[in-house]
């Protein structure tokens, strides 16, 4: 037992969780917890909006496999977070956030800068804390990384009230705690893994279909196992991007409303689909009534609440998904007989990987899209990591650009936030300093958070924003192309801002790549950078996006363009 302030508590208990990066921003009502931080082991990254802190945290955890922790202060501040916890909510990050809150007698009186953060962030938290004494600080931290991290991971807020920050108590830190009533599920019943075993025996076109899930269980060596003891196709979600290696044989690449049109296709002929931490989202299978039909389908998950949430299932495996998996690959080890790599099921996923190289065809120009991320791959090396914007961008990586290092790829896949990618992937880097970070951008999205350019200038954490830009808000316009017969409404940007002008102003590198040569001539600098570099290069404004499942069809109607 120790005397000292809740807020000493708080950043004290911070670093017995081992957290060493805190993104944040100061006010009011969370300053006893910023003088706090002044001495501590904690590395304090000032942000410039309360939303990208909560990003950067988010990218952080990605990257670093623990929570991110981001601060704010009471009212607005707290508020501005709320996107980028929901953001982490629905890609299942472990984020704890900190608020400030107006002290304990001012709650619910309309008080300056008050919101009842708690009632706006439980919908798009795991769970939430508010402390009434300080000596309850240490155990609801305890709790929130916990919480966090368990289970299904997620983000949790702890707001403390201004008093609660300043008053002192002998403070107790645990090393154990219980969370009453809650108990996530690890291990998997073994009978249901039996059963899995037999489908998987009896099926005769059986395909993988990775989700996000193995990727936040670090799943990548089981799956890729148990991909090759069965010699079958992998397929990902586009949150399960990165899952599996995009260039080992058996890979076939995303599926979805902008998967590969390869992906698409081979899913829907199978017989069988063993779903590994994925929750069968509409932006995956298109129609739930449509999808899986007349086929057998094995979910693995450790959420019991995603079973037969949107797709029934004939077998369903809950628990962590490494676990999972390694005792699959177990019993089935035990009964699977070598297989032939030359079999009639690989051999139509070579036909229709060569199919649609043939035949789906890129535009003309100089620098395309496909063109520049191909290029990006070449000169990237494999470790380096990438994160995406929202838009246009996010879904040409999805198609062009191959992630060759399991868990170096994510985004914003469950919200879909615009402004993600940029914050996200600069607490990527202060996640993993030594290795390269390039968020692929559209204009629209790098507009609402390029204020952090002065984050990673200021606290050193060169990134490279690889910015595909056609001055145009261009997954917008491309449906207004589509489905409104070319009707545009608010979606132009009229060439501005002049983004090499607002990178040197932050005091970064700005460069524009006008040609294939100067592109490949501008990743090369990037990467030698100790700066932030941002690479604006023009993409036509009528480039679209193709393939494309169009919203309330299946993925048997695929557009693959013209």
């Amino acid at each position: 037992m120790v005397e000292m302030t809740g807020a000493k508590a708080l950043i004290h208990a911070l670093e017995k969780e081992g957290a060493d990066v805190v993104f944040g921003l100061p006010g009011g009502a969370n300053l006893p917890i910023y003088d706090a931080l002044v001495g501590a082991n904690l590395r304090h990254i000032l942000v410039r909006h309360e939303q990208s802190a909560a990003h950067m945290a988010d990218g952080y955890a990605r990257i670093k496999r623990k929570s991110g922790v981001c601060f704010a202060t009471s009212g607005p501040g707290a508020t501005n977070i709320i996107t980028g916890l929901a953001t982490a909510h629905a890609d299942s990050i472990p984020v704890v956030a900190v608020t400030g809150q107006v002290s304990l007698a001012m709650i619910g009186k309309d008080a300056f800068q008050e919101t009842d953060i708690i009632g706006i962030a439980n919908p798009c938290t795991k769970y939430s804390f508010q402390p009434r004494m300080p000596g309850e600080i240490p155990e609801m931290v305890k709790k929130a990384f916990y919480i966090a991290e368990s289970g299904r991971p997620g983000p949790v807020l702890v707001d403390i009230p201004k008093d609660v920050q300043q008053a002192t108590s002998d403070m107790k830190f645990p090393d154990l705690i219980k969370v009453r009533g809650y108990n996530p599920v690890v291990d998997a019943d073994l009978s249901e893994v039996g059963k899995a075993v037999e489908l998987i025996l009896k099926a005769e076109r059986p395909i993988i279909m990775a989700g996000g899930g193995v990727i936040l269980s670090g799943a990548f060596a089981e799956l890729q196992t148990l991909a090759e003891l069965l010699m079958i196709p992998v397929v990902t979600t586009f949150k399960g991007k990165g899952a599996f290696p995009e260039n080992h044989p058996l890979a076939v690449g995303p599926i979805g409303m902008h998967g590969h049109a390869e992906a698409n296709k081979i899913i829907i002929e199978a017989d069988c689909i063993i779903a590994i931490g994925a929750r069968f989202s509409d932006r995956s299978v298109g129609r739930f009534d449509e999808f899986g039909k007349g086929m057998s389908i094995i979910h693995m998950d450790i959420d019991p609440a995603e079973i037969g949430k949107n797709k029934s299932v004939d077998v369903a495996i809950v628990g962590d998904v490494k676990s999972s998996l390694r005792t699959l690959v177990k019993l089935l080890t035990k009964k699977v007989t070598k297989k032939d790599p030359e079999n009639p099921w690989l051999r139509r996923k070579k036909e229709l990987v060569q199919y649609f190289s043939e035949n789906l065809k890129d535009y003309s120009r100089e620098i395309t899209a496909k063109k520049s991320l191909k290029k990006l791959r070449e000169i990237l090396p494999a470790q380096g990591i990438v994160t995406t914007e929202v838009g246009q961008c996010q879904m040409w990586a999805s198609l062009h650009f191959d992630v060759i290092s399991p868990g170096t790829f994510f985004s914003s896949t469950g919200l879909g936030t615009m402004g993600f990618g940029f914050p996200a992937s600069i607490g990527a880097k202060a996640a993993r300093p030594e290795v390269p970070v390039v968020d692929i951008a559209g204009d629209g999205s790098f507009n609402m958070t390029e204020n952090s350019l002065a984050v990673s200038v200021i606290e050193k954490l060169p990134v490279i924003v690889f910015l595909m830009n056609n001055y145009m808000l261009g997954m917008v316009a491309q449906w207004q192309r589509t489905f409104y017969n070319r009707r545009y409404s608010g979606v132009h940007q009229h060439h501005c801002p002049d983004y090499v002008k607002v990178a040197e102003a932050y005091g970064a590198q700005g460069i524009r790549a006008q040609s294939m040569a100067e592109l490949e001539k501008a990743i090369k600098t990037a990467l030698k950078s100790d700066v932030a570099t941002v690479i604006d290069i023009p993409i036509d404004p009528d480039e679209d996006v193709y393939p494309f499942v169009a919203p309330g069809t299946s993925l048997k109607d695929m557009i693959t363009g013209g």
